[in-house]
């Protein structure tokens, strides 16, 4: 078992006390940390890492994402939201193949793993494709396999409901255990009820949950109503959906009496604030949600509406936008968002025991390096960090004590071929002859000329 020492680093735990270790020592063997301040003498590191002038911290969880839609940014810009969707990212999606996703996936973990994010919460297709970059990275993820409840030749890759089954048995606990799986359904607004109760039975029986989109406008909450008679946290929460462990990625319309079921059913929600403000979606209640235990979460969605996966940058637009809607500056200190990036997107994943610095922990952590203007002086880190740091100040990453990025190198992948194989692959899904694809508009499930 490998075995790293870090020396002489300030420290975030993120434990129940918030405590701030001022020049202290980590120590990790294989897996898990074994010490955290004074290192026993028989403790005999293979690798020692100087951390003065770093700050240590749990690694960064993302909630939220599609990682292979890395190949989409920069291809959609300046749209509304339902534009966006038909026009491009569903035309753009008729032509990919399982390579792409390959790729784009892969182009997305050298992006997260340099933006000091050690898992993430995947929802798209082919994903056991996904799970193959995930494997050969050494990060964590939460897998769903997107399906809409179409016919088979209306899917992406003609996949079904038994198909992204099989992979959940496949992959479940992969990879040392750094792969988790859940179900995909699309949401509620494309999905059939009976869909739906379909998924939440199959996943109640394969033991693992389901991720969907929920509540993105007030249109759905509207066409749900007028359905359903339900809005669309209700018309799930009585489909079943939400009777096992569920992320409804979102949920920026909702009212007191959804946030309530959302407590009440563990639901994970995970926070994107950086495209509702791209694609001028609104805002969510997230100080409503908190307030009321809501197991709030922080992700980037994809790149083709964020245009990048950075999980500090959603703490710091989450935190700015909340002071200022609500005119509150005491708002969602600094601590709490570091939180919400850390050890509640690792509940939410499926990884408990990472999210905080402390002996037993998994040792998912990540090193800042504050020998830098913009980060001195120190008189609160939790602070720097949000309010100041950038991703490329992350020196270190390191995954169930595997050193991932290493004073700022990847460890694990082959950045330079994914970096040009990803962008030719790009070229290629939005060429001219993509547009003489057959899409479908998933709205009202008609095929239409794209």
């Amino acid at each position: 078992m490998h075995k790293i020492l870090i020396q002489h680093v300030d420290a975030l735990t993120l434990d129940e006390h918030n405590r701030v270790l001022r020049d202290t020592h980590i120590a990790i063997d294989g897996k898990t940390i074994v010490a955290l301040g004074e290192v026993p003498r028989d403790f005999v590191a293979e690798e020692i890492i100087d951390g003065r002038h770093h700050v240590a911290l749990p690694g960064f969880f993302n909630a939220h994402t599609h990682a292979a839609m890395s190949l989409q940014r920069g291809w959609a810009e300046d749209l509304p939201f339902e534009r966006w969707l038909n026009e491009r990212i569903w035309v753009a999606e008729s032509a990919l193949t399982e390579e792409d996703v390959y790729w784009g996936a892969a182009l997305a973990a050298c992006e997260m793993i340099r933006h000091g994010i050690v898992a993430f919460a995947d929802h798209y297709f082919w994903m056991d494709q996904v799970a193959r970059v995930v494997e050969e990275s050494g990060m964590k993820a939460l897998l769903a396999w997107c399906v809409f409840g179409l016919d088979a030749d209306k899917e992406v890759g003609g996949t079904t409901l038994e198909r992204t089954q099989a992979f959940v048995r496949e992959w479940h606990n992969a990879a040392d255990g750094r792969i988790k799986t859940t179900l995909g359904p699309h949401s509620p607004y494309i999905c059939s009820p009976e869909f739906l109760r379909r998924a939440a039975r199959a996943a109640a029986d394969l033991g693992v949950g389901i991720h969907l989109h929920v509540a993105e406008s007030q249109e759905q909450v509207e066409r749900s109503l007028q359905e359903h008679g339900k809005t669309p946290v209700a018309h799930l929460a009585s489909l079943g959906v939400f009777d096992v462990p569920a992320i409804a990625a979102h949920c920026l319309y909702v009212s007191d009496e959804d946030i309530a079921i959302l407590a009440d059913k563990r639901v994970t929600v995970p926070h994107c604030p950086k495209t509702y403000l791209k694609l001028a979606m609104g805002n969510a209640r997230i100080p409503a949600m908190l307030a009321r235990g809501v197991n709030v979460a922080l992700g980037t969605d994809g790149a083709a509406s964020n245009n990048s996966l950075d999980v500090l940058e959603s703490a710091r637009i989450a935190t700015l936008w909340q002071k200022n809607a609500q005119r509150d500056p005491e708002l969602m200190p600094s601590s709490q968002m570091l939180k919400l990036a850390t050890q509640n997107g690792a509940c939410a994943l499926g990884f408990g025991e990472s999210g905080m610095l402390r002996v037993g922990a998994r040792a998912d952590l990540i090193l800042f390096n504050f020998d830098k203007p913009h980060l001195r002086p120190r008189h609160d880190l939790a602070a720097n960090i949000v309010h100041s740091a950038h991703a490329s100040d992350v020196d270190y990453v390191i995954v169930d004590g595997r050193v991932l990025l290493r004073k700022g190198e990847l460890t694990t992948l082959d950045e330079e071929k994914i970096l040009h194989e990803a962008e030719q692959r790009a070229f290629r899904l939005v060429g001219s002859e993509m547009w003489q694809v057959r899409a479908y508009d998933l709205h009202d499930n008609r095929a239409r000329s794209a």
